[in-house]
Order: structure tokens, then sequence, then C-alpha cells
């Protein structure tokens, strides 16, 4: 028997599901049946609506989309004072205040604290600068992940920007592709750095050539069933098939359709692409797509340009796009690092000002949740590096730093198990102050995953992080699993586990001692991915024991069943439009 969710979508869905929403937002919180709303918060994922978890009822999360990370002149202020005006909730981070967004790993941007009842102003200001949440949540294709410097980078390989928006507005946005087995993501690597991350996308296409007639012709290999989640991850395999730029949306396209109509709908568990293609392999998906899906002869793959990726490679300098560069047409980006991703509302319309002021006005954002301000003439480049913002974003950040991504966690999320970015983002002060790192190293990667879902991409990092549960002194604590030696680039791999059920006030001291290691045993010039390898995870286990050290952590203790991870009382929630709280008698 299906799940409830295929029920759900075969009876409201698309634009019919948008009515629905917008006829709620007037009625607010009490409009919803008590009994329909696991219904419609599962429906909702549609429209980037989430709900937020237990003990903040009748609050929301916004996901936005913007393919390949790009936010138009005016998009990003717009979000911004979105931020401002709307998503402050009944309590503050201690750590960022109340108004304020945070960047995710596909490029895109999530708001918080929203009213139901604000949805449809919300959406009026965003829509109006061509801003939309469609499709950024359920059983659809997510934000299109592309490089953040397409069309602008000097050593991009094939130019990818026409086929993204093609891909974007004609698949991502087809209503009859609306209703997947599962959430899909897709990918579109143009450039020689890797960084859209092809290797662990649902389909992802990658830069390659191959000889045609005599000639050598830029296109793309392409690959399928990557992902991440569960303890479960999957490289991306070859689907042994090369396109031109014209050929790509329709292979593209064809893989999706394939997937809609023989993907695992019954067991949800696995009814990702990364199963399917286990199931079926990849020679029987590319038969049946060459039969049935796309009217050209299928070709062999080329050559591609692996052996060049260093995006989230593991390497000492990698090419994560933060700091000044140089464009193609002479003018320069200058990518800001924000660390674990979260910005202030007032800093993300500062960064916006900074935008146009200096710029063409565009921003583009990247994997690794940051911000690149795009078009900067040479003239404009000191005044832009003197503004206040970037003093606190700066394109030169320490590498704990600029290597640091987090999830949501336990402030918002029902599905973690610990809290995320305020910790990190204490972590990685204290160990800015208290490990040293050798000179020629950029970044070390510090990933954060509130739970094994793994949005924080932990299973990637040179130092991965996953939330878990503990006793310590008798009681339950927050704790990580912590691993080493994760990485994308030319040849993938995830982590391996040294410690687990670390508890999170221990964890710090573990970190420390693997990069204090990594320092004093290294070779010349040897990333800290190359150095796990080379040393062996048994080694780290014994050279990084777990154990309190100056390090306080003042979030130990229930996050995961308190309300609101910062606040102590009861929760307000549910609340009116203007917050104030609903009585339970009513």
């Amino acid at each position: 028997m299906a799940p409830e969710i295929e029920q759900w979508k075969d009876e409201c869905y698309g634009e019919e599901l948008r009515e629905r929403l917008l006829e709620f937002a007037e009625g607010g919180w009490e409009s919803i049946p008590e009994g329909e709303r696991k219904k419609w918060f599962s429906l909702f994922k549609h429209w980037g609506v989430f709900h937020q978890r237990d003990g903040q009822e009748s609050y929301f999360m916004m996901r936005l989309q913007n393919a390949g990370g790009v936010l138009r002149p005016g998009q990003l202020r717009a979000i911004g004072e979105v931020a401002r005006d709307y998503a402050t909730g009944p309590a503050e981070n201690p750590e960022f205040g109340n108004g304020f967004l945070d960047l995710t790993t596909r490029q895109s941007i999530q708001l918080h604290w929203l009213k139901l009842e604000d949805i449809p102003e919300i959406w009026e200001k965003l829509e109006s600068v061509g801003v939309s949440s469609r499709s950024s949540g359920g059983d659809s294709m997510r934000n299109m992940a592309g490089c953040p410097v397409a069309g602008r980078d000097r050593r991009e390989f094939i130019d990818s920007p026409d086929l993204l928006e093609r891909l974007n507005s004609e698949l991502r946005e087809d209503d009859s592709l609306a209703d997947l087995p599962r959430k899909f993501n897709v990918s579109v690597t143009g450039c020689r750095e890797g960084c859209a991350q092809d290797s662990i996308n649902d389909i992802g296409l990658e830069p390659a050539e191959k000889p045609t007639e005599g000639e050598l012709t830029k296109g793309y290999n392409v690959r399928i069933g990557g992902g991440l989640g569960g303890r479960q991850p999957r490289e991306a395999r070859p689907l042994d098939v090369f396109v031109t730029e014209a050929e790509a949306y329709d292979v593209v396209r064809g893989f999706v359709e394939l997937y809609q109509d023989h993907g695992e709908r019954e067991n949800r568990q696995k009814s990702r692409s990364r199963f399917f293609v286990d199931d079926w392999g990849v020679e029987e998906i590319r038969e049946l797509l060459q039969e049935e899906y796309v009217d050209f002869e299928l070709r062999g793959a080329g050559a591609d340009l692996r052996e060049e990726y260093t995006y989230n490679a593991g390497t000492c300098r990698g090419g994560d796009h933060v700091g000044v560069h140089e464009q193609h047409d002479g003018k320069y980006y200058v990518g800001l690092s924000v660390p674990v991703g979260r910005l202030r509302a007032k800093e993300a319309i500062a960064i916006a000002n900074c935008a146009s002021e200096y710029g063409s006005g565009e921003v583009r954002l990247s994997r690794r949740q940051n911000p690149l301000i795009m078009d900067v003439p040479e003239a404009d480049l000191d005044p832009l590096l003197s503004e206040p913002v970037l003093e606190t974003h700066t394109p030169e950040p320490h590498p704990f730093q600029r290597g640091s991504i987090a999830c949501t966690g336990t402030e918002f999320c029902p599905l973690a198990l610990t809290e995320t970015k305020a910790r990190l983002a204490r972590t990685i002060r204290w160990l800015r102050d208290n490990c040293e790192l050798p000179d020629d190293v950029e970044d070390i990667h510090i990933h954060y995953s509130g739970c094994t879902a793994d949005c924080g991409q932990a299973l990637t990092a040179d130092i991965g992080l996953q939330g878990m549960r503990a006793r310590k002194n008798g009681e339950m604590v927050e704790a990580l699993d912590i691993g080493v030696g994760g990485g994308i680039g030319e040849t993938p791999s995830f982590i391996e586990w040294v410690h687990q059920r670390v508890p999170a006030d221990e964890a710090p001291a573990v970190i420390k001692k693997l990069v204090e290691g990594y320092a004093a045993h290294r070779s010349p010039g040897q990333s800290f991915r190359a150095w796990v390898e080379e040393t062996g995870t048994e080694t780290l286990v014994e050279l990084a024991d777990p154990e309190e050290s100056s390090y306080e952590d003042p979030w130990m203790y229930d996050a995961k069943g308190s309300w609101y991870p910062f606040a102590e009382g009861e929760s307000p929630a549910p609340t009116t439009a203007d917050g104030t709280p609903l009585s339970a008698d009513d």
C-alpha cells in the first residue's frame, strides 16, 4: 500500500495546493483542522513552506529557490527586508539575535519564524522581484545547483548559465514533473573546479570533451544516483553518456521522467534515486533511457576534467570562491565568508547595498554557504573592501571559519538531535584561539549535521560531525559522532568514523588533537584528507581521545526536548499573527 503522502499528493498538488495554503493563511493557524495538520504540513513543502517543530506551533520556515545560486539585482535586498520584517520569533539566538536568514548547501536561502498569516505578503514581496519558493521542498526537483561564477569564470570550460536556466524554467517548473517519488537534485558543472558537486546529486552534468568528426566537441558527461543521508551515501555513478549542450536538456529530462515512472513509491526509505540506481544498475537504466526517453543516439562518455576539481576536494587550497578573483571581462567578484551560513537581516541588506554600489547588483551563492558580490570594477575594489560588513564577513577569513558548514539543527528542525549553528560558531572561535595551522592551509573543512540526514554534508568533510545523544555523568547530553577524510574532487570519498557519541563539550578537544597531529606529522604541502588516508583511522582513534578542555558548551542538555534551545520556560506557541499566545482552552 502506498504511503499516505502519495495519496495526499494525488488529492491536491501544484497550483491547487497554493490556493489552499492562501486560504489557510487568511484564516490563520486555527483554520487548519488539527487532525489534518500532518497532511497539510507535508503538502505545503512543495511551495517551500515548512512547519518548524514541536513547541514552535504556528511558526514556519520558507525555503527559496534560485538556480545556480544567482540572485539578480534587488533580490537579496528584498529577502533581507523580509527577514527583517517577518522572520522574528519569540526568542533570540545568543549568537545571531532575531531576524536572520540561512544560506544553504544547495545555493539557496531559508527564512525562519514566519507566521502563516504573513505568507501572502511575503510571497508578494519576493515574487515582485522574481524570487520564488515553488518546489523548493517536497517530492520535487530542488534548487538547481551550478557553478556560482558561471558566465564570469576566466577558466570556465563550457558556458552553462543558459542550460541551467532552461532546466530550471522548463524542467523544474513543469507541473507534470512536480510529483516524484522523493526529492531530486540536479547539478550542472561547467567549470574546472567542480563546484556544483555532481558526485552527490541525483543527476549531475560535468564538463567533458569528445572527438566528433575529427574535432573535439565540448559538452558534459552524465552521472546518476548520488546523494548523502541515512548513513547510506552514494557517489553518483557514470552513465557512460556524453552530451552536447544542445542534447543535455533532453537527457536530464529523460532520466527525471524515467525515475518518475519507475522509482520506488511504496517504501520511502528506499525511494531516493541512489537506491533506484542500486537496484536497476546503470546499464539497464541507460538502455531504457535510450529506448523510451530520448530520440537520438546516446554516445559513450568523453574525456572529463575531474583531475582539476578543487571544490570541497580536501585540498590545502580549495577553489571555494572566497576572496577577490578576476572575471573573464576584467572585472572582479568578491567572495565573502559567512561562518556556518547564517546572515543577520541587516548584514544581508548591507551586502545587497554593496553589490549595487560597487558591482552590478548581482549576488551569487556558493554551495559552501557563502555570498559573492559580482562585477566589481578594479577601481572599486578598495572602497568595497573597506565597507563595515566586510569586516564581519571578510574575503580573507581564518581557515577554520572559511571551512565551516552547519545545518539548521534543533533550533528549528524536527529531525535534528543536537543544536548546530551556534555550537559550531562557538567551536571555530575556540579552535582559532587554541590551535595553530600550517601557513599553507587555507581551510579545514568542518561540517556539522544535526542528524544522519546530513544536510550539512558532514560525510564529505575533512572533519565531519553528526548529532547524536549520549549519557555523561548519568545524564542524557548532546553528543557528536566524529569522522575524518571526506571530500569530493577527482576521487570522491566519505568520512570514516573515529569516535562516536562524544559529549558535545569534549568534541572540540578531539578536533584540536586531530588538527595538531596533522600540523606536526604532515608531509610538506600535504592536505588533511591525504594525511588521514596515509595515517589510517586506527592511529587517529588513539591520537584524538575525547576529553574536556577550556571549551565550555552552554547547550549540552535537552535541546531536542525543549521548545527552543536558547530559551527557558514554556513555549508561547501557538500564537496569533501578532504573536499573542492562543489559549489551549479555546
